[in-house]
């Protein structure tokens, strides 16, 4: 059942061609609002989640394009506002992983592209998306389980994802004055096509938290839901754990 929780609001999402993203823009024009998408190459995917939106009766705009890229972040963010009118959420999703288990074996290229696509590129896009917001908005941050627990394969990647967690409690301060909330969510293992891609993995997996399973995208994505919609007005600098059952500090 669906409430309207998003009725009359415009959300901008990165990386939501797949995976949590997708089911994150689903969720919130379901909830009733509009959908801006930022996706870096799969047009299809894009254009599937744009039609599955538009059938929902909400708008939806795709911007094909790298968040690491400070003119695209501008001119988008600007394309937003003139053709929905306002941006009261932004999520910032997109990332990317290269395992490895071994220090000595990663590629100075990845660690580079790592840092730049999953937490530069957010404070980019945030630095700009911000002149928009009024009060009552809010920024949504894709952090994840490993930012406390460590991964042995993803050095760099688990780097950035506390560095996400620490974005997110500082930019909470500084916007406290704004009533802008922040906030990020921390996922456990989850079934998308990135982990399916990288560790070849369905269902099985010998790290599965207490509930023994990945989680699915829309069972994160409800996560989003919560900390987008008035129901979270208290909470800010927080971070969200749908992790199934995983112990973690902070």
């Amino acid at each position: 059942m669906h409430m309207g929780k998003l009725e009359n609001k415009s959300a901008l999402i990165t990386g939501a061609d797949s995976g949590i993203g997708r089911a994150v823009a689903l969720l919130f024009a379901l909830e009733g609002a509009d959908i801006a998408i930022i996706y870096h190459s799969s047009d299809d995917d894009a254009e599937k989640t744009k039609a599955e939106i538009e059938n929902l009766g909400r708008k939806c705009i795709l911007f094909q394009g790298d968040i690491n890229d400070y003119e695209f972040c501008e001119k988008t963010a600007k394309d937003v506002v003139s053709e929905l009118g306002k941006i009261d959420i932004l999520v910032n999703n997109a990332g990317v992983q290269f395992p490895s288990d071994n220090i000595v074996n990663l590629e100075e290229k990845n660690i580079r592209k790592t840092f730049d696509s999953n937490i530069v590129g957010m404070i980019l896009l945030t630095k700009v998306v911000f002149q928009y917001m009024k009060e009552g908005s809010c920024v949504i941050n894709t952090t994840s389980a490993v930012a406390y627990q460590g991964h042995p394969e993803l050095l760099d990647y688990s780097a950035t994802k506390g560095a996400i967690v620490a974005f997110t409690r500082s930019l909470a301060l500084q916007a406290k004055p704004q009533n802008i909330r922040i906030n990020a969510v921390a996922p456990g293992p989850v079934a998308t096509p990135l982990t399916e891609e990288t560790f070849n993995e369905k269902k099985e997996n010998p790290n599965l938290p207490p509930f023994e399973r990945n989680a699915t995208p829309e069972e994160i994505a409800s996560s989003f839901l919560f900390l987008a919609s008035d129901d979270a007005v208290q909470i800010t600098g927080q971070v969200i754990h749908p992790n199934g059952g995983l112990i973690v500090n902070g």
